[in-house]
């Protein structure tokens, strides 16, 4: 037995005012959870679709996953989540397909023995292997960039066919700048030996070496139909859901946070008072719109933190140019593409019949030249791309849109951690009212499994005067996919519920609570990844 309240007992008469801002997987998940308590939430969304990075974007009829969302997740709670929005028959099973570009070929990955010797030849896969062999002998002596990490593991062979462009396309840094944390986290169970086992027994279903998980769930319309259902269930329990609707100031006084200032896509400003406010807006962000403003430290702080920006080109095909993989990483250098979706391959729903919808993931800075380029200029350069490939003959491109996703990634240099610290301390100090969740919300490198979970404990911090420290949710070296002992927290669990973006030089940057019951008077059914890029 536990002491947590009842969510289907009455709720007290006088129930706090909470503001949450942003409408993706952390805000609506927050604002869900806090219904099960009867508390009710006003939710403040800057853009026109709900879903953050984890929306789906329609497009005369075509629907995008920016992306890519593999519902997949250790996490008990989010797994309950996600059945309780959605019905099991709005979920699909997908198998996890994916290949490398690599030299004019294409590498199945998880590696094949046969694929890979008839693509790299039997003199360069003995290279491999005896590179692989030196490693082991006379290892890099800086493991802790990624560079040498890799190194260490598979040989300079093997690092510089499978690992080095991709990664510099990824964060535009050189990969020998990039810490190895992310490495650790990413694909911290796989090794040379691992691949070959793994090569040997390709149809194992892989669980425990996160880069090789075979089979996903997947809402059949996209991830956006979680979360476009998410907001229709929490507007019909009493919540406010105002889209269009930015954030532009949130007055504190007394050490705490007392109204959220809001401007519609009118210019009308409205206060909104407030006992607790959820932030899922970019820390950054968040610092810049206290009133009064924030201590010197704290604003300058935010205003050094960075981002990794996105875009994706989707272009229609016939459907005889789909392919079977989710999705393709890219490593020529001949294309600056770096990753490009089938996504007919996540759901035959986003796509009509006879054709499919290929979309190329271009990894930017916000302001930089691939970013200011025209939807024209892009579309054609995406057709010229997949020409270069060899995927699609530019004449065969049916139609085109581009969708550009700003701070998707949250850009992690040597001074970002000592940065988000100088925020939090600030807000503990001067108003500890103020709840940041969710990826950009603290500038975590989350998934939207992690997001979510973030913003499980802080609904339930806020109801129950419980004291779930959320800042321990994705801070070890472990993926969220793998498992490892629980800390003394038993709502944390496992506390490798995370990972880690690599940490970059900057002089290289370029610019069983109650948590699973309907809340009362619900009649949605509750039923009985990786998630978020």
């Amino acid at each position: 037995m536990t002491d947590t309240p009842d969510a289907t007992a009455d709720p007290p008469e006088q129930q706090p005012n909470v503001v949450i801002i942003g409408a993706g997987p952390a805000g609506l998940t927050a604002a869900y959870e806090l219904t099960r308590y009867g508390i009710t939430s006003t939710v403040l969304e800057s853009d026109s679709i709900v879903g953050g990075i984890s929306r789906t974007v329609e497009r005369d009829g075509w629907r995008f996953d920016i992306g890519g969302h593999r519902f997949f997740t250790k996490v008990p709670e989010v797994e309950a989540f996600w059945h309780e929005i959605l019905p099991d028959d709005d979920f699909m099973m997908r198998p996890r397909m994916s290949r490398i570009f690599y030299e004019g070929k294409y590498f199945d990955y998880p590696l094949k023995v046969s694929n890979v010797l008839r693509n790299l030849g039997i003199v360069e896969s003995i290279r491999c292997v005896l590179s692989y062999a030196w490693v082991r002998i006379h290892p890099p002596k800086d493991q802790n960039t990624l560079e040498g990490w890799v190194a260490a593991r598979f040989g300079w062979r093997l690092y510089r066919h499978f690992f080095k462009s991709y990664n510099e396309k990824l964060w535009g840094v050189p990969v020998s700048k990039l810490p190895a944390d992310f490495a650790a986290q990413r694909i911290k169970n796989l090794s040379f030996l691992n691949a070959v086992i793994n090569m040997l027994m390709p149809k194992r279903n892989q669980k425990d070496i996160t880069s090789l998980i075979e089979e996903f769930q997947y809402p059949k319309y996209g991830p956006g139909m979680m979360w476009e259902r998410c907001t229709e269930l929490v507007e019909a329990r009493g919540c406010k859901v105002l889209m269009n609707t930015r954030v532009v100031g949130i007055r504190h006084q007394d050490g705490k946070a007392a109204a959220v200032v809001a401007e519609s896509k009118d210019g009308a400003r409205t206060e909104y008072r407030c006992d607790h406010v959820i932030s899922s807006m970019p820390i950054s962000q968040l610092l810049k719109a206290m009133d009064p403003p924030a201590a010197d430290t704290a604003r300058e702080a935010a205003a050094d933190l960075r981002y990794r920006d996105f875009i994706t080109v989707a272009l229609v095909v016939p459907e005889k140019y789909s392919f079977p993989d989710n999705w393709i990483y890219v490593h020529s250098k001949d294309v600056l593409v770096g990753r490009i979706q089938n996504f007919g391959s996540w759901s035959p729903y986003l796509v009509k019949e006879g054709r499919t919808c290929l979309g190329l993931e271009f990894f930017v800075f916000e302001n930089d030249e691939t970013w200011n380029k025209p939807d024209e200029e892009l579309i054609e350069q995406g057709k010229r791309e997949l020409e270069t490939l060899g995927l699609v003959e530019a004449g065969k491109v049916e139609a085109g849109y581009v969708v550009r996703m700003p701070k998707a990634y949250p850009f992690y240099d040597e001074r970002y951690k000592a940065n988000v610290d100088r925020i939090r301390e600030w807000l503990e100090d001067c108003a500890p009212n103020v709840h940041p969740i969710g990826r950009n919300g603290m500038h975590r490198y989350n998934n939207q499994d992690h997001s979510m979970f973030t913003a499980m404990l802080t609904a339930e911090n806020i109801a129950t005067g419980a004291h779930h420290d959320v800042w321990t949710v994705n801070v070890e070296e472990e993926y969220h996919e793998e498992s490892s002992a629980g800390d003394a927290n038993p709502k944390l669990g496992a506390r490798g519920t995370g990972r880690d973006a690599p940490v970059i030089a900057r002089h290289h940057f370029d610019e069983s609570h109650p948590i699973h019951q309907p809340a009362h008077g619900d009649t949605a059914a509750a039923s009985t990844d990786p998630a978020s890029t």
